[in-house]
């Protein structure tokens, strides 16, 4: 189609419809069999769009094509992933290495493209981008090199939770495949080097950080120069969300607009240079291609995230609008960027990246009109406009990070300046130097790396302010809605009836309802922190936690990934105890993020004196009570070995039915916590020991009889938890056996009188078709 029948068919009405259409599909549970319902779609298009009805109906068509379009491109994705009979086993695929590879202590993480694989020497099919990790003293993986590799691979597969991140969800939008890991085997071998984009952004940010001395200036500039972000830590981010300057230390769209700007500068300064160029082309089309030009290489050593390419096709419609003497307003240009980018790819609406891009330039458009000239002008744009963003893009970042920053206007007005007129140009600059005269690149990058340290002890301090970081309940949808129109109310320009109306849309976000836990009863949620075990109990207005979950030698926390953001939205702000049942990995290995989030009066552990973190030993008999709800300790008594046996148990009782967590506790103490354990209302247990088969004797089992058994186990874990003998012995007692690896993290309303209420699990609950069974 035309771009000149596309501005008849009313281009932002077109792309909004194909928004709405995308984005429908996103909410079903299942995408629908066979190709019926594509090509039903395809033919409303046809009808609406192509066969000319009137205006009025041509929305519907868009609508119709983007339904159609994304189960399209979902079905091809999900039709992508290694199929389940293949999980597990030894395969041996060739294919290129995309993307920058990660180098950590324990190994190498890298994205590998599959063109071929076999299985036991018989081709298979599987083809789509797989991550992997290598192990044990890998050899060098640079990007484009061709390898043959022995894999080990699972589907895409993650931990839901709560207000936990999806990973499940951008492995669909990253359209990755399959994660796994390189088998020691002779086969691994490099096939062939490779030349790419991403080997020239791997060498640039080498050469950043060979010519800057500081190791965390130099990770700040390969991040603003090529988009390398390997070199940044989890403290970094933590600063950077406080301040809400995360959009910073990726490349933004505005950072592609200095380069277009600088491409501008080199068009000019040719054309003045030899101004007999003019008789051949007119000024204003080669600046719009110089712009265009040089905004195409940055994106391209930026590696083309979604902000990038957004820009990138307005700069791109300016330009084509420039050479056919055509005049483009901003909200068309942006409108034309988001209809070809939901056309190229329309699951790019599943990543946070599209909507904060998209919308915040949506609103800076709408609010604020024309640029200002002059420098006055300038300022006030510039402050404004961070106060447009921070309300703007609110409700957005609580949806999707839970958090949001109060500090992010200020810190905006500080690091936007900074960052966008002198470190990026500063660090292009080097990069420059560095491709043309390499020893010439010592100054820039020396200068750019002064500030970004100076810039960074600002930001650093003001992340330590109190209140810097907005944690709030998990977000509604309707409230989430509400608050859109909130802001766009809000911000409404001037002469707008009653804008501070649009303020109080914003309470149901802010100040979410929830129904109160009455006395004697108590809350109880098994977080799904894969391979360990993490569990909260909340009563009417304390909360206690048990266990952390891991942390891994990659340095993956699982305490910082899962548990305190779970604990976050679910609208914790005290953490009133921490229970760590012994000192193994999977049980508190996330103590040390939960204690740097929360800070607990009561800490106790089974094996206090191995941990990094002081805690007080837990021992049998010690029992306190929160709003007619009892918790007592029924061990260790004192004689156990360090290790499982020393894990605290603990008996949770309220008068209704009642809960006891076991840890890891094996067959040698069971039957001493049984004897522990009074009579009286029926039992929920957390199954000892992830349902190993050192735990749960048919002793035990039959002395507590439990009505309910809960598992925390992770999805194919290596140690076969729970075992079949042990799922087998639970069936036959007649006990109700729930796992986190199936259901994700569970839910248990403990009444004060009457039955335990169990949630089907957050898997189910948050049903996605992406979502794996």
């Amino acid at each position: 189609m035309s771009p000149r029948h596309i501005a008849w068919c009313g281009v932002i009405p077109s792309s909004v419809a194909l928004l709405l259409g995308v984005l429908a599909v996103q909410c079903w549970p299942a995408l629908p069999a066979g190709g019926w319902l594509v090509a039903t779609t395809l033919i409303c298009f046809a009808t609406t769009i192509v066969g000319g009805w009137r205006r009025r109906c041509r929305p519907i068509g868009w609508v119709a094509l983007g339904v159609g379009w994304a189960v399209l491109h979902g079905s091809w994705a999900m039709q992508a992933r290694l199929p389940a009979s293949l999980e597990g086993e030894d395969l041996v695929a060739v294919g290129r290495v995309v993307d920058l590879p990660d180098v950590r202590p324990d190994g190498t993480r890298f994205t590998l493209a599959v063109r071929s694989a076999t299985l036991a020497g018989r081709p298979i099919t599987l083809h789509g981008r797989v991550r992997l990790a290598w192990y044990d003293d890998p050899p060098t993986v640079l990007p484009g090199d061709t390898w043959q590799l022995r894999l080990r691979l699972k589907r895409p597969r993650g931990m839901i939770n709560p207000g936990g991140a999806d990973s499940e969800r951008s492995a669909l939008e990253r359209r990755i495949v399959a994660n796994g890991y390189v088998r020691p085997s002779s086969a691994n071998h490099r096939q062939t080097e490779g030349r790419c984009v991403d080997r020239l952004r791997g060498a640039l940010a080498d050469g950043i950080e060979r010519r800057v001395s500081d190791p965390h200036d130099a990770a700040l500039l390969r991040a603003l120069a090529v988009g390398d972000t390997r070199g940044l830590s989890a403290d970094d981010w933590s600063v950077a969300r406080a301040n809400g300057v995360s959009h910073l230390l990726a490349i933004s769209g505005f950072h592609v607009g200095v380069a277009a700007g600088f491409g501008v500068g080199l068009a000019s300064l040719l054309y003045w240079l030899l101004p007999a160029l003019a008789l051949r082309r007119p000024r204003l089309q080669a600046q719009a291609l110089g712009a265009l030009i040089a905004a195409c290489g940055y994106g391209a050593l930026a590696g083309m995230g979604l902000p990038t390419l957004r820009t990138l096709l307005m700069i791109a419609v300016v330009v084509v609008a420039r050479s056919g003497r055509r005049h483009v307003s901003a909200a068309h240009g942006l409108a034309l960027a988001m209809l070809a980018i939901l056309l190229v790819d329309p699951l790019a609406v599943l990543s946070a990246g599209f909507w904060l891009s998209f919308v915040g330039v949506a609103f800076l458009m709408f609010c604020l009109g024309a640029p200002r000239r002059g420098l006055l002008g300038f300022l006030r744009d510039l402050t404004a406009g961070q106060w447009v963003m921070t309300v703007a893009l609110l409700p957005l970042t609580l949806w999707f990070f839970g958090q949001a920053s109060l500090l992010g206007a200020l810190s905006n007005l500080i690091a936007v300046p900074v960052v966008s007129f002198v470190l990026v140009p500063l660090a292009l600059c080097g990069v420059l130097l560095m491709l043309s005269c390499p020893p010439l690149a010592v100054a820039p990058l020396w200068l750019a790396s002064l500030v970004a340290h100076q810039l960074w002890r600002v930001l650093a301090g003001l992340a330590e302010l109190p209140g810097a970081a907005w944690y709030l309940p998990a977000v509604s949808p309707w409230a989430l809605l509400l608050a859109s129109v909130g802001a766009l109310w809000l911000l409404a320009p001037r002469g707008t009836p009653s804008r501070w109306l649009g303020g109080l849309l914003f309470l149901p976000l802010l100040w979410p309802m929830r129904a109160p836990i009455p006395a004697s009863a108590f809350e109880v949620w098994m977080f799904d922190v894969g391979q360990g075990l993490s569990v909260a109990v909340r009563t009417r207005h304390h909360v206690l936690l048990y266990d952390t979950g891991a942390r891994y030698p990659s340095g993956f926390d699982v305490g910082a990934a899962a548990v305190v953001p779970s604990l976050h939205a679910l609208g914790v702000r005290r953490l009133d105890a921490l229970v760590i049942s012994h000192a193994d990995n999977d049980h508190a290995g996330g103590a040390g993020a939960v204690l740097d989030a929360y800070a607990p009066r009561l800490r106790l552990s089974g094996e206090p004196a191995r941990l990094p973190v002081r805690m007080d030993a837990c021992l049998a008999g010690q029992a306190w009570r929160w709003d007619g709800v009892t918790f007592r300790l029924l061990g260790p008594r004192g004689g156990e070995r360090a290790g499982n046996d020393r894990s605290c148990v603990l008996l949770v009782d309220g008068g209704g039915d009642r809960l006891l967590l076991t840890g890891d506790i094996t067959r040698r103490v069971e039957a001493t916590v049984a004897a522990a354990t009074p009579a009286g209302q029926p039992l929920v247990l957390s199954v000892p020991h992830h349902g190993s088969k050192t735990s749960s004797s048919e002793a035990f089992v039959q002395a507590l009889h439990p009505s309910l058994a809960l598992v925390s186990a992770g999805w194919h874990n290596r140690f076969g938890h729970p075992h079949p003998d042990v799922v087998a012995r639970y069936h036959e007692a007649g006990v109700t056996l729930r796992s986190t690896a199936r259901a994700g993290a569970i839910r248990l309303d403990f009444p004060a009188h009457g039955p335990v209420s169990v949630s089907a699990g957050e898997r189910r609950r948050q049903h996605r078709y992406w979502r794996e069974k």
